[in-house]
Order: structure tokens, then sequence, then C-alpha cells
């Protein structure tokens, strides 16, 4: 029996409800959304609400975008979905082609998903299989970074910084791992060069997210870091993992944030802004000396591993409308340009009270602050109260905008920012 009042009928349904990250004892009741145009999100009570935050960086072409919904409702009347173990379909044929074309050259397989964290579960059981397959299975644990985060899944989780993420409780649960400083002087490289000399013989892999450490800490590394970083795993033939989950599809102002270091990783992962933000899939890529170990005569060689709805046809449908846009559009001058503006428009903040840093790489811009003096989680719902849509977390403001986002949208965003911090 349903209630008739609409009000408290919505009360009693958002009861069943258990959300992400969140304490349910105490948190408020989430705001309701009505629908999505562009770069706004909808409320039911009629608000609009600018997008900074790409629904968690994936939709990099606003919401609702033509080419992209037509796609798949071309493909939704043809077939939403079939199982991909004995069957294959076009969609995904194309996507693999597509990705293997646009992704650094030697990346020539590609393994579907069903979301980011999976992507990296599928990345680090490739890594530990192919050392299995040629004869190493000692090589065994990971090298990961302080400040880094790879998802929520249990292996995604071992391979995040145990003490600085939201997993705390699940410290060494599955995968083992060395955690380490990112280096950033001579002098910390040749620590680090020294230390997988030491340790490489049970190493199976290194994983990184380039450039950029998001849920860490919004935290930047040079290009010429990682490119060392790559050559030091090449050099004591360690797996070399670029988790692009976030990085991936312009947001760092290359295509992909290996292309500015000039790298070619053993691994990359796929997530967020593969459909353009419109459905969930991930894809994990892999070189050809990666496939080729786990072909044999042998059954238990073959990689072990399906999801249900791995290269669905509906997300494939996305991904390669999104690839579209990218091949059509000035997605990249776009993040160029959003760049430029955030680099104007949030250095006003340098100057301000309790800001500790400002950073900004492509269609990312931080503002890193004193929580000891700025309670950041009071700011959320301020934030909504002034039309914009930003969820600052651990020490940063940070905005991460749709790539079509507007001047005027972009400098309301910043406007904000600018607004919460003044004295």
């Amino acid at each position: 029996m349903r209630l008739k009042d609409n009000d408290v009928e919505m009360k009693i349904e958002s009861t069943n409800l258990w959300l992400p990250y969140t304490q349910m004892q105490t948190a408020p009741e989430p705001l309701r959304v009505l629908s999505t145009n562009g770069c706004k999100i909808i409320l039911e009570d009629g608000r609009e609400l600018i997008d900074g935050i790409s629904s968690w960086w994936s939709a990099c072409h606003g919401y609702n975008h033509p080419h992209i919904v037509a796609e798949m409702e071309k493909q939704l009347k043809i077939m939403p979905h079939v199982m991909f173990a004995g069957l294959m379909h076009e969609q995904a044929s194309r996507l693999a082609s597509r990705l293997c074309a646009i992704t650094p050259p030697g990346l020539n397989k590609v393994f579907f998903g069903d979301s980011g964290s999976v992507a990296v579960e599928i990345a680090l059981k490739l890594a530990l299989q192919y050392w299995r397959n040629v004869e190493k299975p000692h090589k065994d644990r990971f090298i990961c970074f302080k400040n880094g985060y790879h998802g929520d899944t249990m292996g995604a989780m071992s391979v995040s910084d145990p003490e600085k993420s939201l997993h705390k409780a699940f410290r060494n649960s599955v995968i083992k791992q060395y955690v380490l400083d990112i280096p950033s002087d001579e002098y910390s490289f040749a620590e680090f060069d020294s230390l997988l000399a030491s340790i490489h013989g049970n190493v199976a892999g290194l994983i990184i997210e380039p450039l950029v450490q998001g849920a860490g800490g919004m935290i930047f590394h040079s290009a010429d870091t990682l490119a060392e970083l790559h050559r030091i795993a090449k050099k004591h033939h360690i797996l070399f993992i670029a988790d692009e989950i976030a990085t991936g599809f312009g947001r760092t102002g290359s295509m992909f944030a290996c292309d500015e270091a000039g790298i070619t990783p053993d691994i990359m992962c796929l997530g967020k802004a593969l459909t353009g933000g419109a459905i969930t899939l991930g894809a994990t890529l892999a070189t050809d000396d990666i496939f080729n170990s786990f072909l044999s005569d042998k059954p238990e060689d073959a990689f072990m591993h399906g999801p249900t709805f791995m290269a669905n046809p509906l997300a494939c449908s996305a991904a390669n409308a999104s690839l579209d846009l990218f091949e059509h559009e000035p997605r990249l001058k776009q993040v160029e340009a959003i760049e430029a503006q955030l680099v104007a428009e949030l250095t006003q903040c340098e100057s301000l009270p309790h800001v500790v840093d400002v950073r900004v790489k492509g269609a990312i811009g931080v503002v890193q602050v004193n929580v000891e003096k700025i309670d950041l989680y009071a700011m959320r719902p301020e934030f909504a109260k002034r039309g914009v849509w930003l969820r600052p977390f651990k020490d940063v403001i940070y905005i991460m905008p749709p790539f079509t986002i507007s001047k005027d949208e972009l400098s309301q965003l910043t406007g904000a920012v600018r607004m919460m911090l003044q004295p």
C-alpha cells in the first residue's frame, strides 16, 4: 500500500537507500535530481546547479549530449545486451580497435569490464597471472604510492594508500604491496632505483595514477617524474600499470596522461569518461607481450575472468559516440581554454587566508586549504545554495568541469570558490 502524500512517500522511499561514502545516521537528506542538461543538474525543487565535478569526473561532454543519446537509442532498439562469451558484436569490436588506435602505441589488446574499479582488478589479475604463465610465480607483490587511489573493490583497495584512503580497515586484505613515496628529486629517484633492484624478484607490477593522484588529494607530479618511474620499472622487469580512469580522455590536457610523458605502459586502465559519463563501462588494455603469455595449449593458462555485462553493447555504443565527439569537436582545445581560465581565476585565491596552494592541470583546478581553519564539508551545502555543485574533500576544493562548459558557467564555479574562502 502506497501513501498518497507525495512528501511522506518520497521520504519513506529514501529510507531504503544506502548512499556511498555516507554515515547514514547523521547525513542530511541528499538533493533530489529531476533531470540533467548540458553542464547543469536540475533539482526537483526547480533549482539548477552548474556541475563543477562532471559527476565524479565522467561527464566530459556534459549531460544528454544529443549524439551520445541518439547512438544509445539506436543500439537500445537493436540489442541492449548479449553475453560476451562465445559471442561478439560490432560495437565492442569497433570500440576496441578505436581505443588501440588512440592510446599509447603498443597497447593492442582490450579486455572490457563493468567499471573503473573492475578495470583495475583485471589489471592486477593480468599482472599476477602473466608472471605465473612465464614461470615466475614468486613475483606476486605490487608497488603502489602514498596518496594513491584505485577503486573500492578489494584488490583495488589493496593497492591504494592504506593510511590516507577511506579503506584503512581493509589494509593488506588481498594484495601484498609496497607503499612508497613518489620520488621527487635525483636523490629520491636513486633510492627508488636501489630499492627496486633489491625487491624486483618478487614484484609483479607498479601501479600509478599518471600525473594526477585524484581521490588521494588531487596531487600532481610531472611528466618527467612519470617517465623516470616507467624507465626504472622497466629496467627491473616490473610491469607498469597506468590507472588512467580519472586522467584519461583529455582531462590533463593530452588525450591520455601517459602521452605527455611519452611512455607506453604494459597495462592501462580506463573508465569514467570512457562513455562520456553516460553509462558504466571499463576497459583494460595490454601489450602483445602480456597477451601472448596467456596463449598455450593449457586451459589453465587462459585468463579466467568474465563480468556478466562486459562489453555491453549499449555501453560500447556510448563509448563509440564519445570517441566520435573527440574526433569531430574541439575537446582538447576546450580543455586548453579551461586550463587558462582556471589559472587566471583560481590564482586569485592564493592571497586569501588559510589557502595553502592553488594548482591547475588541464581541466583540473585545485585550491588546497588549511582544514584546521576551514571546514570543507560544511561548505558542500553552501555551494549548492549558490547554484554550483562542488564536493570538497580532504583538504581540497577542486573543479573538474565538463569540457563543454561555457566561460560564464566556469566563472560562476571559480567565483563561488573565492566567495566561500573570503574571510
